[in-house]
């Protein structure tokens, strides 16, 4: 008897549902969240956010206080190409700037069983992909002579859109390594036609290249939020890599002042992955000074390196700005990447290319909408491979099985879940990283073992000491690297 009143309302209950089904696919798209990845070159953790109170990030430092800074983040591989290679591929590769195309070309072969990259992956899901700028090694993504041949693809099936803006340098290969009149770094490693490591000239922000990163990465941004697709949009800035080079009001935080004295500045003794900076040292002008025996010329190029800083982080407030000016700073997660670290002088190493915790550190930043603590920091110690994984997560994606990182939304949950260990290689040694040592063990077999409990860290070599550590740590390094 009851029955027959039931109907109408349950004809209006599914009437309801429908609506609301249609709704959410109308709408469905929107709440996803969005993915912002912001690369960022030779960036160490020089930020005062991350302790080094000298330097002048206000924006980076800001971007920390809303997320989760992870203070013990280390890449996989301590040049530029290797390391993108494993952020945007979650995967251990070769070692070299060659990685990604290398990739590429087996991408080509009929028999390929290559995953997805990271991009890929979101594009496959529905998600809008764009770069700008410096994300994979080659700015834009492209190769050939100059890297502008639009048919020779990085990152092939990665991006909706992948855009470079050239200015007065003609060319990616040009806008790489540039400074303020046109200057371009010549073909060849060790050309006469050199230019200065460093410059401070009066100009606007466009007049050196990543200001004009900024304005396409801007103007792709606000095209995006407009959108009902959910994007990743990642955009990458060159500096601070060399030359050092920055518009001059850059400069002014840091004259007048003394930094702090270089940290263990000797070349260290023995067996280890030192080398003599060879891209500093012999691909720019240093006219007849030396950092390493000239203090005030040190503290000159420590200054230019932070004014490149300063620059970048200027830009990055610009693209923060206008996320919240779009309103879509409420569903987009935030990532801040320093593709490895660079040396300063520690151990009488101008740069990277080697397996000491200066080179492989860098600052890692993901800021959540709504998350729990945001500005704590977090002391795990955690990989770049480890950002495809979470940003699956964070974003509701299936996670990818074929991704060698673990997902860091347990540390951005709670700042004081442990982390695990960290993996890199060079083509000449390995090393691991886990809490408290570092071991590095070369190709012909000798070891290196660092304990970081101790003031000397990685100034005393202690393998010899300590055999149950080294077997440990050796026996997890082996269990890394290329599957192929």
């Amino acid at each position: 008897m009851q029955l027959l009143p039931l109907l109408p309302r349950l004809a209006l209950v599914a009437f309801s549902l429908s609506l609301l089904a249609i709704s959410y696919g109308q709408s469905g798209s929107i709440q996803k969240k969005n993915v912002l990845l912001i690369c960022v070159d030779d960036l160490r953790p020089e930020l005062k956010s991350f302790g080094v109170d000298y330097i002048h990030s206000p924006n980076i430092d800001r971007l920390a206080a809303s997320g989760r800074a992870f203070h013990r983040h280390y890449v996989n591989a301590p040049t530029c190409g290797a390391s993108r290679y494993t952020m945007l591929t979650g995967q251990y590769g070769s070692y070299g700037n060659q990685a990604l195309f290398q990739r590429a070309e087996k991408l080509g072969s009929s028999d390929s069983a290559i995953p997805p990259s990271m991009p890929e992956w979101f594009r496959k899901n529905g998600y809008k992909t764009v770069s700008v700028g410096k994300v994979s090694h080659h700015p834009g993504g492209w190769g050939g002579e100059d890297w502008y041949d639009h048919n020779v693809l990085e990152m092939p099936g990665a991006w909706d859109r992948q855009l470079m803006p050239t200015g007065r340098w003609k060319h990616p290969r040009g806008a790489m390594h540039s400074l303020i009149h046109g200057e371009i770094k010549p073909i060849g490693s060790f050309s006469e036609n050199k230019m200065d490591v460093m410059q401070s000239a009066e100009g606007e922000d466009t007049d050196y290249h990543d200001g004009l990163i900024a304005v396409e990465g801007l103007e792709q941004l606000e095209n995006l939020a407009e959108a009902h697709t959910p994007f990743f949009l990642a955009i990458g800035f060159i500096k601070p890599h060399l030359p050092f080079g920055a518009p001059a009001r850059y400069m002014d935080p840091y004259k007048g002042i003394e930094l702090p004295p270089i940290p263990h500045p000797e070349k260290p003794r023995g067996q280890t992955t030192w080398h003599a900076s060879g891209e500093f040292t012999n691909q720019y002008f240093h006219h007849g000074k030396d950092p390493n025996v000239d203090k005030d010329y040190a503290e000159e190029v420590r200054k230019h390196y932070a004014a490149c800083v300063s620059y970048v982080d200027h830009h990055v407030g610009l693209i923060l700005a206008k996320l919240e000016e779009t309103g879509r700073d409420k569903d987009t997660i935030v990532v801040l990447w320093g593709d490895h670290g660079w040396h300063l002088g520690e151990y009488a190493i101008w740069g990277k290319h080697c397996l000491f915790e200066e080179a492989l550190r860098s600052p890692l930043i993901i800021s959540v909408p709504g998350m729990n603590n945001p500005g704590t920091k977090t002391d795990a110690v955690v990989e770049t491979l480890d950002l495809f994984p979470t940003l699956c997560e964070l974003t509701g994606l299936e996670l990818p099985d074929f991704a060698h990182g673990k997902s860091l939304v347990p540390q951005i949950k709670n700042p004081n879940v442990e982390g695990h260990t960290a993996y890199a290689y060079t083509n000449r040694a390995k090393t691991i990283r886990n809490a408290s040592h570092r071991l590095t063990l070369h190709n012909d077999g000798y070891v290196e073992l660092y304990d970081h409990t101790t003031p000397e860290k990685e100034t005393k070599n202690v393998a010899q000491q300590n055999p149950a550590v080294v077997k440990a740590l050796a026996a997890l390094i082996n269990q890394k690297g290329p599957e192929d």
